[in-house]
């Protein structure tokens, strides 16, 4: 199974997880994308796609995001899936991680399946897009602003579903 990671990052901290979640998965760094400089037919290339945003103003994703995802939508990507995440602050409470579900929601018609749910319980926020009804986020919710300590493990973990 080949895998890519795509990531957007205005600040650093999302490429930081990225490169993480690389290591925790024995990703090379050529398969490492940073989606500003990167073709979204690049998608394509690989069998589990694992796309990563961090959350900004009302619940949006990483601006370099948009254009990609915009050239996202029109690819056919049948029989690959998507595993999710995203960095937030738990204190933004009604939109923390919110990103996430903006990068499921647009990517949702390419045909790919979706993996990598990740528990909520440990995080304390009121609502977020990313939610799911049974409790689950959309991927894995990282917050390095409160909970850098949490991070390494919860990637452990999360790796370890995505097989």
């Amino acid at each position: 199974m080949k895998t890519g990671i795509f990531y957007g990052s205005t600040t650093g901290a999302t490429a930081e997880i990225a490169r993480q979640i690389a290591k925790a998965m024995g990703v090379e760094e050529k398969d490492i994308h940073d989606v500003a400089h990167t073709s979204p037919a690049r998608l394509a290339d690989y069998d589990l796609i694992v796309a990563g945003t961090s959350t900004w103003g009302h619940g949006e994703v990483q601006d370099d995001w948009y254009d990609f995802l915009d050239g996202a939508e029109a690819l056919d990507l049948s029989g690959k899936r998507i595993a999710i995440f995203g960095e937030g602050d738990e204190t933004m409470s009604d939109t923390f991680c919110a990103g996430m579900s903006v990068l499921r929601r647009r990517l949702e018609g390419t045909g790919a399946a979706f993996t990598g749910e990740f528990p909520a319980g440990t995080y304390s926020f009121n609502t977020s897009a990313a939610l799911l009804p049974d409790g689950n986020m959309v991927g894995l919710a990282l917050d390095n602003v409160n909970h850098a300590n949490l991070s390494p493990e919860r990637i452990e973990q999360w790796v370890k579903t995505l097989g």
